[in-house]
């Protein structure tokens, strides 16, 4: 493990779907973060609206639509796919989340923050 990587926690400690933020580095600026599960997989995302460009979420951890099957933008409801970060609804359609890597190490849910942040 890194200075630039985090553990999130397990992936069994995630419902299926559930999500889980996270930061990486300290100050005023952190790099803020969640990972997505569906399944066996996990994908990890910015924590940043492509439509204006503050966080997705109001409620901590707290990024999906009520069934479960997109990504929501508290603010103005952009809607963006689970495994891909596109937007497919709302005001920055055809835009997508930065992605974050992320990775699964014996159960543990491992994400690293980009070098450009």
């Amino acid at each position: 493990m890194t200075e630039r990587e985090i553990t999130v926690g397990r992936l069994d400690e995630l419902g299926d779907p559930d999500c889980r933020e996270f930061t990486i580095g300290e100050g005023d600026w952190p790099f803020r973060g969640f990972v997505v599960r569906r399944g066996d997989s996990v994908y990890a995302y910015q924590n940043y609206c492509m439509h204006v460009g503050h966080q997705l979420n109001w409620k901590p951890d707290s990024f999906l639509t009520r069934d479960m099957t997109k990504i929501i933008c508290a603010s103005h409801g952009a809607l963006y796919e689970i495994d891909s970060g596109l937007c497919v609804g709302g005001p920055c359609r055809g835009k997508s989340l930065r992605r974050v890597a992320c990775e699964l190490r014996e159960g543990w849910i491992v994400v690293r923050r980009p070098d450009s942040a």
